[in-house]
């Protein structure tokens, strides 16, 4: 089958198409025709060598993807040769025409939902979640800042937050950006390249009780900087290193956190 190989880490320029044998499902696994893989930050960072866990080369690059079945294994209940589904993960890469599965890892996909959609729900909302539920502990009423919130974790984050009944703020660079932040159901959208902005969110919002951080090099002083007493920075996303200064943490007894859906164990 055709696929995305990457032989050697590096800049995109190392991912090329070429042919790789396609497996077949055995006991407990699904094979699924891919119709659209996701793309995310973690794809880059790995193609790139810079993650902390890298595959053995070569390999096919891909976590997200959607598609309809093509086989399944023996053992496999509840699925079906042609039925749409959403891949949390996959055994091979998504960059390619087919991937093998585990059973756990193929989700059926509404039929009100595009394959490109159902490509982009695995990564970005899973992110979301754990860093709002399981990491930080939301919890109804709370003050919650999505910063950086135009792209697809920040965006789920929204929702989810909204749906679970918290006051939702968000940041986002432009024009474009700010309006999909109202559209998703974040009461107030604040300019992060303005001057002064955190200055909007301490009088929009009074203080923070949660934020989920998107680029931690960039923006992790001025988070401790806006939390209320008692309240929780999270880390989805950061692209280098950042100093600090410890007592930000300490007056407040604030917590910083970070996720990593690698340690998810389901």
């Amino acid at each position: 089958m055709r696929a995305i190989v990457v032989r050697q880490f590096g800049a995109p320029e190392v991912m090329e198409i070429g042919e790789v044998a396609e497996r077949q499902p055995k006991g407990g696994e699904i094979l699924v025709r891919i119709e659209a893989a996701g793309v995310n930050p973690v794809d880059t960072y790995i193609r790139s060598g810079t993650y902390p866990v890298l595959p053995e080369l070569p390999y096919v690059p891909g976590f997200d993807g959607a598609g309809t079945i093509e086989a399944i294994g023996n053992g496999v209940s509840g699925f079906a040769v042609g039925q749409r589904v959403w891949l949390s993960r996959a055994m091979t890469g998504t960059y390619a025409e087919y991937a093998l599965c585990t059973v756990d890892q193929v989700h059926p996909l509404p039929d009100n939902c595009s394959f490109e959609q159902g490509a982009a729900v695995a990564i970005p909302a899973g992110a979301a979640w754990r860093a709002l539920f399981l990491r930080g502990g939301a919890r109804p009423a709370e003050r919650v800042l999505i910063h950086g919130a135009s792209g697809a974790a920040g965006l789920a984050a929204v929702q989810l937050a909204r749906a679970a009944g918290l006051k939702v703020y968000g940041t986002a660079g432009s024009d474009e950006g700010r309006e999909l932040v109202r559209q998703a159901g974040a009461e107030a959208v604040f300019d992060h390249s303005a001057d002064g902005y955190e200055k909007e969110i301490l009088e929009t919002s009074g203080g923070l009780d949660l934020v989920i951080e998107m680029l931690a090099n960039v923006n992790l002083e001025r988070d401790l900087q806006l939390l209320a007493p008692k309240g929780r920075v999270i880390i989805v996303g950061s692209r280098g290193r950042i100093e600090i200064d410890p007592r930000l943490t300490m007056g407040k007894e604030t917590d910083i956190r970070g996720i990593s859906l690698f340690a998810a164990s389901a």
